[in-house]
């Protein structure tokens, strides 16, 4: 994503004539590369980036008249310079998404789905307004008649702010205020309410009751006592309110309905451990991890983990899934500089932003999925994310070029090379202690994580 990103100021610069004296991945000491005509093509030691120098960019650089360098261009071909590699991001987010799309388009099964409420978790905002398992959610923070991918994203990025709801509870509706409050160790917001989802076993526990009573993996639970399932959460429910007492399960197998009797039981859940290892107790020592030691609880169960609900596929053309793509990538954009916004207003927590180790984690996640889907997505997410964040007008970022190009454009002169090198430098220093804010932030949600 470094590569085309910065091909594209590369490509732009060497058309309209200007100097490109290296093309580099990373920064810092030059490991490999080679020259070909007037460019150096290296990779550098520090693999936290890339750029592309182009001949007098740089205002502390020394000037000459030569037509070749890039303050000699026009204001005009500077821009164009400056804003082709994030628009080369946003295109590759583009076209990844709408190739995923046209082959083999996979996506949860509720993403697109009405926003009716299948599960409220006890004691969370949505069950403090009195949110019910049934109710639909026709308007959250101005969006009508929302999907849950729009609910739950709306969710995330107002962690303590209200959210004005309008829910629908059979003829009657009610407006209210929730407050999505900080869950994971990245304190994204969360109402507590879910929607509704298959219960298909997973795994397994062949001494419980689930596995005498014949149920099989693959087995969908679709109702308790006559009465419908919603979720996972909805079956846990119902289990501790019974305790003991025979359940009668329906379940769909093979295009069959089946009945089976369970008696849950009741079973310690173990604890988990704050982690003695020698990193965790340093992570403590230091004030990067907190004690997270759970003590041991007792649950009635009946001895079955749930699988994932299968995902929905649906074939598009090529016309209908670049149309998609550019829908999806233009939503992704407008929440990811709703969240910016937030961020510089202090409304959420620089915890959700993920720095080199946390792409990382995601990356290997992404890549120990089924499938090539899930890793192209995750890359096309990062790819728009690189171009907007780019496109901030921040000194030294491209946005921060092209801020100063329109500024230079209103004052009909250009802004004299020692007040840019001072602007660039405090930009510099900003740049580098977000960078440290991030990587620590990582660090202190990977000790978070390690119990």
């Amino acid at each position: 994503m470094i590569l085309i990103h910065e091909f594209g100021h590369y490509a732009v610069a060497k058309l309209l004539g200007v100097r490109v004296e290296q093309f580099a991945i990373g920064f810092g000491k030059r490991l490999v590369g080679f020259r070909k005509g007037e460019t150096d093509y290296r990779i550098n030691a520090i693999p936290l980036g890339g750029y592309v120098k182009m001949s007098g960019e740089n205002p502390m650089d020394r000037h000459t008249d030569d037509p070749r360098e890039f303050l000699n261009h026009s204001r005009w071909h500077r821009f164009l310079i400056a804003i082709a590699g994030p628009a080369m991001n946003i295109l590759l987010a583009i076209v990844l998404l709408a190739g995923v799309f046209f082959v083999h388009p996979e996506y949860a099964p509720s993403d697109d789905d009405p926003a009716i409420v299948g599960s409220v978790k006890p004691d969370s905002p949505a069950a403090k307004i009195g949110v019910q398992a049934g109710d639909r959610i026709t308007k959250i923070d101005g969006i009508e008649n929302p999907n849950w991918e729009e609910v739950l994203n709306k969710d995330a990025i107002n962690v303590n702010q209200p959210l004005h709801v309008i829910i629908q509870r059979g003829t009657t509706t009610f407006e209210k205020d929730v407050v999505p409050q900080p869950v994971t160790v990245n304190q994204i917001g969360s109402s507590g309410w879910f929607p509704s989802e298959p219960i298909i076993v997973g795994t397994l526990e062949p001494d419980l009751p689930a596995a005498k009573a014949g149920i099989k993996l693959g087995d969908k639970i679709i109702a308790v006592d006559g009465r419908p399932l919603v979720s996972m959460l909805d079956l846990v429910d119902t289990l501790q309110a019974n305790k003991t007492h025979p359940l009668d399960l329906t379940v769909e197998r093979g295009g069959e309905t089946l009945h089976f009797a369970v008696q849950p039981v009741l079973t310690t859940i173990p604890g988990t451990s704050q982690g003695n290892d020698w990193l965790s107790s340093f992570l403590r020592k230091i004030g990067l991890m907190r004690s997270q030691a759970q003590p041991e609880q007792q649950r009635y169960r009946i001895g079955f983990i749930g699988a994932p609900a299968p995902a929905k596929v649906e074939r598009l053309s090529l016309g209908e899934a670049f149309s998609r793509s550019v829908s999806e990538n233009k939503n992704n954009s407008v929440l990811l500089l709703e969240l910016v916004g937030k961020l510089v207003q202090r409304k959420v927590s620089l915890k959700t932003v993920s720095g080199p180790i946390g792409i990382a984690q995601m990356t290997g996640q992404a890549a120990q999925a089924k499938g090539w889907a899930p890793l192209l997505i995750l890359t096309c997410l990062i790819s728009l994310n690189l171009g907007i964040f780019n496109l901030l007008p921040i000194p030294i970022m491209d946005g921060g070029v092209i801020l100063l190009l329109f500024i230079e454009t209103l004052m009909r002169r250009d802004i004299s090379l020692p007040v840019k090198e001072r602007i660039y430098q405090a930009a510099f220093v900003f740049l580098v202690l977000f960078a440290i804010i991030v990587i620590f932030n990582d660090i202190s949600k990977l000790g978070a994580g390690l119990p």
